[in-house]
C-alpha cells in the first residue's frame, strides 16, 4: 500500500498502461468564497512543489471568479432594474447550460488526453481528434440556437433587443476559450488556468461597471460583458502559452533522456486516428450527459418559469448554489488526477481518505452558508440585488443544504469517472434531473420559488445518495482502454 498522499505533487511512482489517466476534469458559477473548504482538501497536499503552489493559484482564481461572477450580476440588477435584468440573466442560464453541456466535455477530453501521454512519456498527442469534436459540438450549438430562435427572443426570455446575436457570438467564442482551457489545464498549468478565468470574469465587469458610471447606457451595453469576457482571455492565450513553452521543451527533454537512461527507448506516440476519435467521443458523450444532468437542476427551476419577474427571483435564490459550484471546479481540477493515479496503483486506502476529506470540508462548508442564511438571507439579498420580492429565510437555508449535498455528489462522480464508471454516473444525474423536471412541472407547491428551493434540496440528496451506490462499485478501470 502506497504512503503516498493523494495530493503529493509527484503523484504515484508508476501508472500502469492501460488503466485509467489522470483526467483533470474542471466543472461549475458563483460568490462565496470559503478559505477553510480550499484549505481544509489542500490538508491532503503533504507536498509543496510547484503543482501545490499552482493549485492554490488556481483555487484563488476560481474563487475569485466565483466573488466577480456575482458581483457582475449584482451591477448588472442595480444598472438595468428588474424586467431589463432578467432577461440577461436568461441569456447567461442558456449560455451556462450550454457551455457545460457542449464545451466542457471536449475540455476534460482534451486535458485527460495531453495528461495521459504526459504520463506515459509519449509525444504530444495530436489535436486533431479533440479540435474535431469541439467544433461540430459549436456548430451543433448554434444551428440549435437558430432553430430555436422565436422561444428565445420570446416576450419573459430574451426578447427581440439584440441579446439574441450577443448569445450566437458568445457560443462561438466560448467555444475556442473551453478548448484554450483543456490544452492548459491537460499540461497542469492550474496557475495559468485561474488567471485565465480570473481575467474573463475581470473583462465582464467591467461593463455593467461602465453602465454605473454613466459610460454606456442600456441592456445591450451590460450583456456585451458576456461576449467580451472569452475574447478578452483568447487574446491573451498565445501569449500566455508562449511563455509556458520552454518548460513543455524541458519536460520533453527530460522524459526523452530518461527513457535514454532507462533502456535507450525513445518516448511513445500517441494513439491517434478513427479509434482515438471513436473512443474520445464516447468519453465527451458521457460527460456531456452528466453536465446536462447537473445544469438542468442548477437552472430549470428559473428557466421553467413562466414570468420574467419570476426567472430572475428564482436565479438570484439559486446563485447560492452556483457560488460554491464555482469554486468547486478549482478543487475538481486537482482532485480527479490524483483519484485516479491512487485508483491506478490499487491505494484504496488513500483514495478513500482523499474522499472522506473532501466531503467532510463540504459538510462544514455547507452548514455554515445555511447557518448564514438563516440569520441574514433575506437582507443579503434584497440589498445585493435590489428587488423587492421576499426571500424566505428558511427556503434559502435549504437551497444551501441542498448545494451541500450537490458538493457531495460532485465529489463522488469524480470518483466514479476516475473509476470508470462514466455511464452509471451519467445515469444518476440524468434521473435526478428528470425528477427535478417532473416536480417543477407537477406543481405540488404553488409557490414558484418554494417549489424550486425545495425540490433542489429534496433531488440534491437523492443525487448523492444514487452516486453513493455508484461509489460503492469496485474499479472498472483496469480494463478500461486509453483516451486518445
Amino acid at each position: 500500500m502506497s504512503d503516498r498522499s493523494p495530493y503529493d505533487p509527484a503523484g504515484p511512482a508508476h501508472v500502469p498502461a492501460g488503466a485509467l489517466p489522470p483526467d483533470p476534469a474542471l466543472d461549475p458559477s458563483g460568490a462565496v468564497v470559503d478559505e477553510a473548504l480550499i484549505e481544509a482538501v489542500e490538508e491532503a497536499a503533504e507536498g509543496h512543489g510547484s503543482y501545490a503552489r499552482g493549485a492554490r493559484i488556481l483555487s484563488i482564481g476560481i474563487a475569485s471568479t466565483g466573488l466577480l461572477t456575482f458581483a457582475f450580476f449584482a451591477a448588472g440588477s442595480h444598472a438595468l432594474g428588474e424586467e431589463r435584468y432578467n432577461a440577461v440573466a436568461f441569456l447567461w442560464s442558456v449560455l451556462f447550460v450550454a457551455m457545460s453541456v457542449m464545451y466542457r466535455p471536449v475540455e476534460q477530453l482534451l486535458s485527460r488526453t495531453i495528461a495521459t501521454a504526459r504520463a506515459r512519456g509519449e509525444e504530444h498527442p495530436s489535436l486533431r481528434e479533440p479540435l474535431l469534436l469541439q467544433a461540430g459540438f459549436a456548430v451543433a450549438l448554434l444551428i440549435g440556437a437558430f432553430a430555436a430562435r422565436d422561444f428565445l427572443e420570446g416576450p419573459s426570455r430574451l426578447g427581440d433587443g439584440g441579446l439574441f446575436w450577443v448569445l450566437i457570438g458568445a457560443s462561438a467564442a466560448y467555444a475556442a476559450s473551453y478548448f484554450a482551457r483543456g490544452f492548459v489545464a491537460g499540461h497542469q498549468w492550474f496557475g495559468l488556468y485561474g488567471g485565465l478565468v480570473l481575467f474573463e470574469s475581470l473583462a465582464r465587469i467591467l461593463f455593467p461597471i461602465g453602465v454605473l458610471m454613466g459610460i454606456a447606457s442600456g441592456q445591450i451595453a451590460v450583456a456585451l460583458g458576456i461576449l467580451a469576457a472569452p475574447l478578452a482571455s483568447l487574446a491573451v492565450v498565445p501569449w500566455a502559452i508562449r511563455g509556458a513553452h520552454s518548460r513543455l521543451q524541458v519536460d520533453a527533454a527530460a522524459r526523452a533522456a530518461e527513457a535514454d537512461d532507462d533502456d535507450g527507448a525513445a518516448p511513445g506516440r500517441s494513439a491517434a486516428g478513427g479509434g482515438a476519435l471513436l473512443a474520445g467521443g464516447g468519453f465527451a458523450v458521457a460527460v456531456a450527459l452528466i453536465q446536462l444532468g447537473e445544469q438542468t437542476l442548477v437552472n430549470a427551476g428559473a428557466l421553467l418559469a413562466d414570468d420574467k419577474v419570476l426567472t430572475g427571483v428564482i436565479f438570484n435564490a439559486l446563485l447560492v448554489t452556483r457560488a460554491p459550484l464555482q469554486l468547486f471546479q478549482a478543487i475538481q481540477t486537482s482532485l480527479l488526477p490524483h483519484l485516479s493515479q491512487l485508483d491506478a496503483t490499487s491505494d484504496r486506502e488513500a483514495f478513500s481518505r482523499a474522499i472522506r476529506l473532501t466531503v467532510l470540508a463540504i459538510v462544514g462548508f455547507a452548514g455554515s452558508v445555511a447557518v448564514g442564511l438563516l440569520l441574514l438571507g433575506p437582507w443579503a439579498m434584497g440589498v445585493v440585488f435590489d428587488s423587492q420580492h421576499d426571500y424566505g429565510r428558511v427556503g434559502l437555508a435549504v437551497v444551501a443544504i441542498g448545494m451541500g449535498a450537490h458538493l457531495i455528489a460532485g465529489t463522488l462522480n469524480q470518483a466514479a469517472l476516475a473509476r470508470g464508471h462514466a455511464a452509471a454516473a451519467a445515469a444518476a444525474w440524468l434521473s435526478s434531473a428528470a425528477l427535478f423536471v417532473a416536480w417543477m412541472l407537477a406543481a405540488p407547491v404553488d409557490d414558484k420559488l418554494v417549489r424550486a428551493e425545495v425540490g433542489y434540496g429534496a433531488v440534491a440528496l437523492v443525487l448523492c445518495g444514487l452516486l453513493y451506490l455508484v461509489y460503492r462499485r469496485p474499479s472498472s478501470t483496469s480494463t478500461a482502454p486509453a483516451v486518445g
